[in-house]
C-alpha cells in the first residue's frame, strides 16, 4: 500500500453507542484512500455526546448565523512557501522527470514484474534435480570419457601428422609387434589371432595390401578431422565482417526530442500547476524524491495500460448515481464526493453490479470514470481548489458476506492508494454503528499517522452535527441531516441556514413582522426531533383574532424531516413559529426563510 504502516494510537471514545445486533463488519468503503494534512493527529471520533457541552446562557437563546469556521489548514502548495527542504526536493523531482522525459522512460515498457517465490522455488528445485542427474551421469561415465576420447585425439592428430612425416611402414609393424606381447588365452578377436601367428615375412603383395589399408584409414580420419573442423570456417567470415558493414553503414541517429506526458489533462513540467500534482507524490512518499518519481512513472504507465483517457468518453450509464455522487461543496469550497453503499441491499441492483466478471469490471471502470470527473473539475492552481472531500455514509452498508462488492472495493483502493494521492482533504465516515468504529481502527494502523488524521467518525446521531463542523447545512442533502434537496425547490445553496441551540424545557419562538401585504416561505429542522412545533399569525391590529397557520404537533425523533411551510399575509402583523423542548436534552434547530414577494 501506499501509506507506511504504523502503531495504532489510543482512541477515546467519549460515550459508547448502545449495543446493536452483532454482524459481520465490511471493509472501509472504496473512498478510504490516504490523504494528506500537515500534522498528524487522530481520528475524530463524534460519538453520542460532544466532549465538551456548549454553553448555556441563562437567557434565552439567541439566533446566530453558523460560522464559517475552518475545518482545518491544508499544506500551502505555493512552491516560494515551502520549507527549505521540501522546496530543494520539489526541485530535484523536477530534474529526475526532466531526464527521464529526455531519454523517453516514461513510454518505455516496464520491467517484468518479478517471479513469485512458489515459482521460484520450483526452478531451484528443478535445478537442483538437474545438477545432481548431471552429476551422477558424469560420475558413471568419467573412466570412459577419460580413457576412450583421449587417446582417440592423440591417434587423430598423430595419423594427420603421419602422412607428411613418418612412413607408412611403422603401423602394420606395430600391429605385428602387439600380437607377441598378447597371452594366447585371449579369444576377443579370433580374427586377428589367426593371422598373428605368422612370424614369416609376408610377400609383397600383401604388404602392399597392408599399406594401401593404412593409407585409407589415414584418409578417411584425415577426412572426418577436416570434416569437423571445417565446418566452421564458412560462417566464421561473414559473422566477423557483418558487424563492420554494418559499421560502415550506420548513421549517427539524430537527438530525439522529450516525450510529452500529461497527468489529469497537465503537462509535466508545465507551469505553476505541474508543481501542485508533483507536491501530491512528494507528500504521498514524505518527499522522499526518489520513490516519489517511481510512484509518478508507474502512474503514468498505469493510465497508459488503463486508458484512462479514453476511459472519460465512454458510456457506463447511471445506474450508479444514487450510490456514489457528487454533492454541493464543503466550507471551503470543495467539492464533496458521497459514497451511499447502503443502496446496495437492493437485491435488482447488486444482481446488475456484481453477478459476473464483466459487471465487476464495468463498475471497477465508472468509479474510475467518475473519480476523473470530479478531479477534472479542479483547478490545480498553487491557492486554487486541488482536493475534495469524501462522505462515506455506512447505515445499511452490506456486510463482509457480499464478496463480490468487496473484491471491487479492494481492488478500487488499490488504484486509489498506488495512482491518486493526496487528493481527498478530508473523510467523513458517518452513520459508523460501535462494532464498526473498532473494527475499522484496527485497518487504519496500515496508514500513517498523516493519513489517519483525516478520518472523522461519527454515530447515527452525531451525523448531522458532525457534517456540519465541514460543511455548511444548505450544502448538504436533506437524507444527512441537511436543507440541501435535489430538483426544484423553494431554496438554493444561495440561501443560508441559522443555527439555534434550545435547552432542555424551553420554548423557542422565532418572529417575523410584515408591513405590508407578501408571502413568507420557510423550512426547518431540530436535530433528533422530539418536540412540539406550531405556527401562527398574530395581527398589529389590536382586537384582532390570532390565527393558526399550523397547530402545535409532536414531532418525534423517527421522522427527522425537514418541514416545509408557507403563508400569504394579507395584513400588517407577525409571523410566530415556535419549538417547544420539553426533552432533558438540548436541541439544535435549524432553519431559513425568504420573502417571495409583494402582492
Amino acid at each position: 500500500m501506499a501509506a507506511e504502516t504504523k502503531k495504532p494510537e489510543e482512541v477515546v471514545v467519549r460515550e459508547a453507542e448502545k449495543p446493536v445486533e452483532k454482524e459481520t463488519p465490511p471493509p472501509p468503503p472504496p473512498a478510504a484512500v490516504a490523504v494528506s494534512e500537515a500534522e498528524a493527529e487522530k481520528p475524530v471520533v463524534e460519538s453520542a455526546e460532544p466532549e465538551k457541552p456548549v454553553e448555556e446562557s441563562t437567557t434565552e437563546a439567541e439566533p446566530e448565523k453558523i460560522a464559517k469556521q475552518d475545518s482545518f489548514k491544508e499544506e500551502t502548495n505555493v512552491a516560494s512557501e515551502l520549507p527549505e527542504a521540501q522546496r530543494k526536493a520539489l526541485e530535484d523531482l523536477k530534474k529526475l522527470i526532466q531526464e527521464s522525459l529526455e531519454k523517453h522512460e516514461f513510454s518505455a515498457p516496464p520491467p517484468p514484474p518479478p517471479a513469485k517465490a512458489e515459482e521460484k522455488k520450483e526452478e531451484e528445485k528443478k535445478e537442483e534435480e538437474q545438477t545432481t542427474a548431471a552429476a551422477s551421469i558424469s560420475a558413471e561415465e568419467k573412466p570412459a570419457e577419460e580413457v576412450a576420447p583421449a587417446p582417440a585425439v592423440e591417434e587423430a592428430s598423430k595419423t594427420e601428422e603421419a602422412p607428411a612425416t613418418a612412413p607408412t611402414t611403422e603401423e602394420p609393424a606395430k600391429k605385428e609387434e602387439t600380437p607377441k606381447t598378447e597371452e594366447p588365452k585371449k579369444t576377443e578377436e579370433p580374427t586377428k589371432t589367426e593371422e598373428v601367428p605368422v612370424s614369416v615375412p609376408a610377400p609383397e603383395a600383401a604388404k602392399k595390401e597392408e599399406e594401401e589399408k593404412t593409407v585409407e584409414d589415414i584418409k578417411e580420419t584425415i577426412v572426418v578431422e577436416v570434416a569437423t573442423t571445417a565446418a566452421p570456417e564458412p560462417t566464421a567470415v561473414p559473422v566477423e565482417e557483418a558487424p563492420k558493414e554494418e559499421a560502415k553503414t550506420a548513421a549517427p541517429e539524430p537527438p530525439k526530442e522529450p516525450e510529452e506526458v500529461s497527468i489529469w489533462g497537465i503537462p509535466l513540467l508545465a507551469d505553476e500547476r505541474t508543481d501542485v500534482i508533483l507536491l501530491k507524490f512528494l507528500r504521498a512518499r514524505d518527499f522522499r524524491v526518489k520513490d516519489a518519481f517511481t510512484m509518478i512513472r508507474n502512474t503514468v504507465r498505469w493510465r497508459k495500460e488503463f486508458e484512462v483517457d479514453t476511459l472519460l468518453d465512454e458510456d457506463l450509464g447511471n445506474d450508479y448515481e444514487k450510490v456514489v455522487f457528487t454533492h454541493g461543496v464543503d466550507k471551503h469550497n470543495r467539492p464533496v464526493c458521497y459514497n451511499v453503499f447502503g443502496e446496495f441491499q437492493n437485491k435488482e441492483l447488486y444482481q446488475n453490479t456484481f453477478s459476473d466478471a464483466e459487471k465487476r469490471k464495468k463498475f471497477l471502470r465508472w468509479l474510475i470514470q467518475f473519480l476523473e470527473k470530479t478531479i477534472r473539475t479542479l483547478d490545480f492552481s498553487p491557492q486554487g481548489i486541488n482536493s475534495f472531500v469524501l462522505v462515506n455514509d455506512l447505515k445499511n452498508s452490506p456486510g463482509y458476506g457480499k464478496r463480490d462488492l468487496y473484491k471491487v472495493i479492494d481492488k478500487f483502493l488499490e488504484i486509489l492508494q498506488d495512482n491518486y494521492p493526496e487528493f481527498a482533504a478530508k473523510q467523513l465516515c458517518i452513520n459508523v454503528s460501535w462494532w464498526y468504529l473498532a473494527y475499522n481502527w484496527i485497518y487504519l494502523t496500515v496508514f500513517t499517522p498523516r493519513s489517519k488524521s483525516k478520518f472523522v467518525f461519527a454515530s447515527p446521531s452525531k451525523t448531522p452535527e458532525t457534517l456540519f463542523k465541514y460543511i455548511a447545512p444548505e450544502q448538504v442533502p436533506v437524507q444527512f441531516g441537511g436543507h440541501s434537496k435535489f430538483g426544484e425547490h423553494e431554496f438554493s445553496p444561495a440561501d443560508s441556514v441559522t443555527e439555534v441551540t434550545i435547552k432542555p424545557g424551553t420554548k423557542h419562538p422565532i418572529e417575523f413582522a410584515f408591513t405590508e401585504e407578501t408571502e413568507l416561505v420557510w423550512e426547518l429542522r431540530v436535530i433528533g426531533w422530539d418536540v412540539t412545533y406550531g405556527a401562527e399569525f398574530l395581527p398589529a391590529k389590536e382586537g384582532g383574532y390570532t390565527l393558526n397557520i399550523t397547530k402545535p404537533k409532536k414531532v418525534t425523533a423517527a421522522d427527522e424531516p425537514v418541514i416545509c411551510d408557507t403563508f400569504k399575509v394579507t395584513e400588517p402583523g407577525k409571523v410566530v413559529i415556535t419549538i417547544d423542548n420539553q426533552s432533558s436534552k438540548k436541541k439544535k434547530l435549524l432553519y431559513r426563510s425568504k420573502v417571495k414577494g409583494s402582492q
